[in-house]
């Protein structure tokens, strides 16, 4: 029988598993997993799901999807929400320690959680390659930079995130294993090493090393741009997008780097139940701060860019300051009024800086 050592928290989720003879008990990672993961993975969800419900708003109703920059962080933000529609099921999974749907559900959020994650990077490392050509090629970025460029390239970009996440879809399914059913993805038994580090390597290829080397080539061509012509509302706009890709790193590479360990040093761990364990924990522990990431984003926009922080007092404003002005006579909708930020004239300055 195989055996998963992924996290408790995305067993369904996560493509490692250790081919044991003999069983490796862990009821201890099992009952953490439960007692901490599901409030823990609550928040994430509540805070994450009303974050970027609001930059969703915040662009359709101000930006107006006017911007390829625009339409990229609305992409941005469809990632995230669709990583956090998974999360209710995740939580009763480590609630119940134990898998209550179908093989059928397995197999699409198994695949869904790798759709989202790769057109997560995707989407941050176009960002990059957006701001790089509004600054360094701005001539060209003029004819290149159009809202239905940005369309097309956005539907490329989820049917690539598709495709990567294909092994999710089609090898995940429901099995029994010891005392409860889980969802985890079972790979051939004859080729199990060689899909382990094909997904490895793929996941570092795709995470990690093409969105790192896009970073430094694209800010070394900004950086010496804005050296020599020096810009404060460019550097604003490339401040965003580079805070954004950095979060994302700190928050991801230690568990690209765990899953790269996992699948090529394997063959290290056969039949060291401990030394499993130890994996599995730091397995556990790398997952819960990647999953997280998908609420943070949102938080940097607001303490980040100016005008995004504006346009939410706009938005607040115009759903409940003067809603409630309908109810309230004595408040002044004149004064309410004069709490908005940003015109629309001051907010569409600027070559389109995402926020």
């Amino acid at each position: 029988m195989e055996t998963s050592t992924t996290p408790k928290g995305y067993e369904g989720t996560t493509e490692y598993d250790y081919e044991d003879t003999t069983p490796c008990q862990k009821e201890e990672l099992r009952a953490l997993g439960s007692q901490l993961l599901p409030p823990l993975y609550s928040l994430v969800f509540v805070i994450g799901l009303v974050g970027n419900i609001l930059v969703v708003l915040v662009l359709v109703q101000y930006k107006r999807l006017k911007s390829m920059t625009s339409i990229f962080l609305l992409n941005l933000a469809i990632s995230d929400l669709l990583f956090l529609f998974m999360m209710p099921f995740w939580i009763d999974y480590n609630v119940r320690d134990d898998w209550a749907f179908s093989n059928g559900t397995c197999r699409l959020l198994s695949g869904l959680y790798y759709v989202s994650l790769y057109s997560e990077i995707f989407f941050i490392t176009l960002l990059t390659i957006d701001r790089y050509l509004a600054i360094v090629h701005a001539v060209f970025a003029l004819h290149a930079r159009t809202v239905t460029f940005g369309i097309v390239t956005s539907l490329l970009t989820w049917v690539l995130a598709i495709l990567a996440a294909i092994p999710g879809f089609y090898f995940s399914k429901v099995q029994w294993e010891f005392t409860h059913y889980t969802c985890n993805l079972h790979f051939p038994h004859e080729h199990l090493k060689q899909w382990q580090q094909f997904q490895a390597l793929k996941l570092n290829v795709l995470g990690l090393v093409l969105p790192l080397v896009t970073m430094i080539v694209c800010y070394t061509g900004i950086i010496k741009i804005l050296l020599k012509r020096p810009n404060k509302k460019k550097a604003r706009a490339v401040r965003l997008i580079f805070v954004v890709m950095i979060i994302f790193f700190l928050f991801w590479t230690p568990y690209n780097l765990t899953i790269f360990f996992t699948a090529f040093q394997s063959s290290l761990l056969a039949n060291e139940c401990e030394q499993s364990k130890q994996l599995d924990l730091a397995l556990q522990l790398t997952e819960v701060i990647a999953s997280t990431h998908c609420c943070v984003n949102p938080i940097i926009y607001a303490f980040v860019g100016e005008r995004f922080r504006g346009y939410l007092r706009q938005l607040f404003h115009r759903l409940l300051a003067v809603r409630l002005a309908k109810w309230l006579p004595f408040l002044r909708t004149e004064r309410l009024e004069g709490t908005s930020s940003p015109s629309p004239s001051t907010a569409e300055q600027e070559l389109s800086n995402g926020f």
